[in-house]
């Protein structure tokens, strides 16, 4: 098995994952493990919630797909589409979602980490809010 640049194993490709792939790269928002399994199932792919949870996760680890939690704390899952680090602006309404890099940001994080003693910090950051179109439908 090879290596990607970070030192994570390449998966190989199989047919779940590929249909996953497909899956996601029609989605422009975030959907649960359970929307994409019943997605999957409508298109006539055969594939087992457990094995849509469990490529998820390669793919996460893979930086193939982005994860979030609900408020709710369920894990809901977008493909990437930016392969650096990246934060994630999200319609409340719509569920719309823009990738943002944002370097005031890492300085920020950098800063308050530094700032407290940490060190090898990694972060998240999600924005959420109305879109244009959904607060003009307010």
């Amino acid at each position: 098995m090879t290596s990607h640049a970070d030192g994570q194993p390449e998966r190989r490709s199989t047919r779940q994952r590929a249909a996953l792939s497909e899956a996601l790269a029609d989605s422009p928002v975030f959907l649960s493990a359970q929307e994409i399994h019943a997605r999957l199932r409508d298109a006539g792919t055969s594939v087992g919630l457990a094995t849509v949870y469990r490529n998820l996760q390669s793919m996460v680890a893979d930086h193939e797909v982005d994860v979030l939690r609900t408020d709710e704390g369920e894990s809901v899952y977008r493909a990437c589409t930016s392969s650096a680090h990246h934060h994630h602006l999200i319609c409340r309404g719509c569920g719309r979602t823009v990738e943002v890099a944002e370097r005031a940001i890492e300085v920020w994080a950098e800063k308050i980490a530094a700032e407290h003693g940490f060190v090898d910090v990694r972060h998240t950051l999600e924005i959420d809010g109305l879109c244009a179109a959904c607060a003009a439908q307010r």
